[in-house]
């Protein structure tokens, strides 16, 4: 039984590692890209993946609670996330891309030139 102890253990890392992303992935979006999307908001998703986080780290893999906190981690990155970056809302700055400010859906805005 205390193999099976140390395996849950160790699969409650990546659940963690997970966690983490997911929640570093939430705060740098846009705040306007989740309502655009129709995806609750950015303060409810990074209360909601902050609190599966928490649990994660508390409780043992095998209980109730992280396990609905790794649900909530999915959903996440399943269906939200993939709404969010269709939507434009990536975040961290303009360099992502390599795009100028000038540039619309269709390529650079030259002036009608």
């Amino acid at each position: 039984m205390a193999g099976f102890d140390g395996l849950v253990a160790w699969l409650n890392v990546p659940v963690t590692v997970f966690g983490l992303f997911a929640l570093i992935d939430a705060f740098i979006r846009r705040e306007d890209a989740f309502r655009a999307a129709g995806k609750q908001t950015k303060p409810f998703w990074l209360i909601i993946l902050a609190i599966a986080l928490v649990v994660s780290l508390i409780f043992p893999l095998l209980s109730f609670l992280p396990i609905i906190g790794l649900i909530a981690i999915i959903v996440y990155f399943v269906d939200v996330r993939p709404a969010i970056k269709q939507v434009g809302g990536g975040g961290g700055g303009r360099g992502l891309r390599g795009g100028s400010s000038s540039d619309g859906p269709y390529g650079p805005y030259n002036g009608g030139r």
